[in-house]
């Protein structure tokens, strides 16, 4: 396979940005290629793929995955409390038990609303006098019967599909109490852009979490990485560890450790 870049219609040699232009409209098209794939359509070497999606990369226009590479995509809306109880558990299982490791008897800690969080829960009522503030009702729902923790609701606004309380109010709460951990949730986020959200509502409780807490943790799936939502929560430097599965690219890991945020990579049993 040669190196040089692929001719267009009259022959005449791509120059890199032309190259990258072509290789984005194809993502655009597929969502995701392989590398084989573009060193087919554009005739050239795998390095040369692998350069071009480097650049891309940084750009933050493209996230690789294994063997290829996927276009950055926006996160118009988050899906619902259920389809999310039912994906990804092995991931979420091995995020919670890192999560976990930071836990000591005694703490208060935060746990936002969504289904990594959820798995936490076990962990924490295997400790004594553990406070835990949220704003999901699915974990206040699992720690009804442990009469052993102490538990806040933030209150606030309903979000029907995430069952879970945001807006002002909810933030409000957060602003009177005083945390050792904040265990942040995200379902889109990246190196280049931190922590998004599709839903403004959901971005002033989160801040308020950080705020209060000595600690900020960040636990999101892999799988989320490379996606953007509307409106930014938080720089990724803004955490003091970020935990997500072994599912990230190495890349992307080695790009995240190079920026200074601490990142810790859970494997799934």
């Amino acid at each position: 396979m040669s190196s040089r870049v692929n001719p267009d219609e009259s022959g005449t040699p791509l120059i890199p940005d032309q190259r990258r232009e072509a290789m984005l409209r194809q993502l655009r098209r597929e969502k995701v290629l392989s590398v084989h794939q573009l060193m087919e359509s554009l005739r050239c070497s795998h390095m040369t793929v692998r350069r071009d999606i480097a650049v891309l990369e940084e750009a933050g226009l493209v996230y690789t995955v294994p063997g290829g590479v996927r276009i950055a995509s926006h996160l118009n809306s988050e899906p619902s409390h259920q389809l999310k109880a039912v994906v990804e558990q092995p991931q979420k299982q091995a995020i919670a038990q890192r999560a976990a490791g930071d836990l000591r008897a005694g703490m208060s800690i935060y746990l936002d609303a969504g289904t990594t969080m959820l798995s936490i829960v076990p962990y924490v009522v295997a400790l004594s006098d553990m406070t835990v503030v949220t704003n999901d009702f699915e974990i206040v729902r699992e720690l009804a019967g442990a009469t052993h923790v102490n538990v806040v609701h933030t209150g606030g606004q309903l979000d029907h599909a995430n069952l879970s309380s945001v807006g002002a109010l909810a933030a409000a709460t957060l602003r009177h109490v005083v945390l050792d951990i904040a265990f942040i949730s995200a379902s889109s986020w990246d190196l280049r852009r931190g922590v998004t959200t599709p839903s403004a509502p959901k971005v002033e409780v989160k801040r308020a979490a950080m705020d209060a807490a000595s600690r900020t943790v960040l636990a999101a799936a892999s799988s989320k990485y490379g996606t953007v939502g509307l409106y930014k929560v938080a720089g990724l430097e803004s955490f003091d560890l970020v935990i997500t599965d072994s599912a990230l690219t190495p890349g992307a890991a080695v790009a995240i450790r190079q920026s200074g945020v601490e990142l810790a990579l859970a494997t799934a049993g």
